[in-house]
């Protein structure tokens, strides 16, 4: 074994002024005790050696003693005996020359703990101002890095000089169709990002007051120049302003046929709350104000239905994918809720009321919105409450019933034979202008009325068979109903008879 330790060195003859060094070197051969360091010739335990005899003292891994004796060579033990301290080793070895079996005597000690505490803290105290060293310049280089990157911002053009902490910057020229496109091709499917949105809606300039409703103001307004609807919503309709907005940014929400969102904010102090959702805008309103003043021909009339019934079958359809999204189901389905665009197709707007299924769990995922429908287009199972509120197809079939007489008020006013009725809602002849739950309950549940049919339709194919569309989605029972990709279906069949390109 290895004799590179600590040691005291006792020898019977030496000189007085030699002391702390090896001992002369003998000059006949030495009989010593060995014990655990014996030669393969020894006998007896007994070894000879031209050099010393040793005792070693050791502690091992388990806080033991060992002690070894033997014979030390003349070569090299002048440093095998010297005391030289090994940190984390506790030995000592003692060494002695001058007469045979000397080394029984010798009964070398372990050194104190305090030596090897000492070196354990001496390396615990360096690590410690090793790493303290190393933190300390990460934190300067980090802090260099964070004061160049902030000074590049800072020397940045901004677009506008009153832009608030929360807002970002858009670089002139972006306009809202390549800001929309940019996060469509990022991969997020949910628009745009907060930031951008908070920004839009702080550089946006009201124009007019376009309309008013139960839940709000909607207004014309401006950004760069182009021109975008803004709903603000009342402050007791924050839960309809919640749930529009979370509707609006689903994962692979957007569609032609659904009215495209822009951003949505939050505007206010303590005292007082504006609530912005900010949508494309269409100036030709929405459908009840476009038929109120418009007449369609068979093409018009087509294009309006397939329109709206290919943005409302988006909606229903739940798309399974990585980045999927749930199906979706309006629950307040009117011609003041669909927009008119300039092309003279549709698209869906006010999800305030919507509902999720998620079918992770086979939930619905209804809004904790205190606001209902419009009783004018409520199906019969709302009306009288069997409605099956757990069962998601529940909504997407009665949401059928709604399309049904947005249907009959399309077609009302498509011209057949020089003919057309004027504007009017479903129920007209049969409720008030403001009808109750029990009017509609009276003339939809327990009458089982429905809207009439002028008598023109029967002598134009393609009103006739849009009067069949309709009573196939207002079934009394909804089980009865059309889906939404069913009517899509059938309205592309007749436009192809008609040889109508949609």
């Amino acid at each position: 074994m290895p004799l590179l330790s600590s040691s005291k060195l006792s020898m019977e003859s030496r000189k007085e002024d030699s002391e702390g060094t090896a001992p002369a070197p003998p000059q006949k051969k030495l009989s010593c005790q060995c014990h655990h360091h014996c030669p393969e010739d020894s006998v007896n335990s007994t070894c000879s050696t031209d050099g010393y005899c040793f005792t070693i003292i050791e502690e091992d891994d388990s806080g033991g003693h060992l002690v070894t004796k033997g014979c030390l060579g003349l070569e090299g033990s002048d440093f095998q005996c010297r005391d030289t301290p090994i940190p984390h080793q506790r030995r000592s070895i003692e060494c002695c020359t001058g007469q045979d079996y000397c080394n029984k005597h010798l009964h070398p000690t372990l050194p104190p703990l305090k030596n090897r505490d000492f070196a354990e803290g001496n390396i615990h105290h360096k690590a410690l101002l090793i790493s303290v060293t190393v933190c300390s310049i990460l934190l300067v280089l980090i802090i260099i890095f964070c004061y160049f990157r902030y000074k590049r911002q800072e020397a940045r053009p901004r677009y506008s000089i009153g832009l608030e902490q929360d807002e970002t910057y858009i670089p002139p020229g972006e306009s809202l169709k390549d800001l929309i496109e940019q996060s469509q091709s990022s991969g997020s499917g949910s628009g745009l990002p907060l930031l951008v949105q908070r920004t839009i809606a702080k550089q946006i300039q009201m124009v007019k007051q376009i309309g008013k409703g139960r839940y709000g103001e909607v207004w014309m307004g401006k950004w760069r120049g182009e021109k975008v609807a803004v709903k603000v919503f009342f402050t007791t309709e924050e839960a309809s302003w919640f749930r529009e907005t979370e509707i609006y940014q689903t994962v692979l929400m957007r569609h032609e046929n659904i009215l495209g969102f822009i951003a949505a904010d939050i505007k206010g102090t303590g005292s007082w709350t504006q609530l912005y959702l900010i949508t494309d805008y269409h100036e030709n309103g929405s459908l009840y104000d476009y038929l109120k003043s418009t007449t369609l021909d068979t093409k018009g009339m087509l294009k309006l239905a397939y329109s709206s019934v290919s943005g409302l079958c988006h909606l229903h359809t739940g798309i399974f994918s990585t980045q999927g999204k749930p199906a979706i189901a309006h629950r307040d389905l009117k011609s003041k809720n669909i927009l008119v665009k300039k092309n003279g197709t549709c698209c869906i707007a006010d999800l305030g009321l919507a509902v999720k299924f998620i079918s992770d769990t086979n939930e619905v995922d209804i809004p904790p919105n205190t606001r209902v429908g419009t009783k004018r287009y409520m199906p019969p199972e709302v009306l009288d409450e069997s409605l099956n509120r757990n069962h998601f197809q529940s909504y997407i079939m009665a949401d059928m019933y709604s399309f049904g007489l947005i249907l009959w008020e399309i077609a009302r006013r498509c011209v057949s034979g020089g003919i057309v009725e004027e504007y009017q809602l479903p129920y007209h002849d049969l409720v008030p202008s403001d009808p109750s739950y029990e009017d509609m309950r009276e003339i939809v549940c327990i009458k089982r009325l429905r809207p009439s049919f002028p008598n023109r339709w029967s002598s134009d194919e393609c009103l006739r068979q849009m009067g069949k569309l309709m009573m196939e989605c207002w079934a009394h029972n909804p089980a009865s109903r059309l889906t939404a990709l069913r009517v899509k279906k059938t309205l592309a069949k007749m436009s192809e008879s008609q040889d109508i390109k949609l």
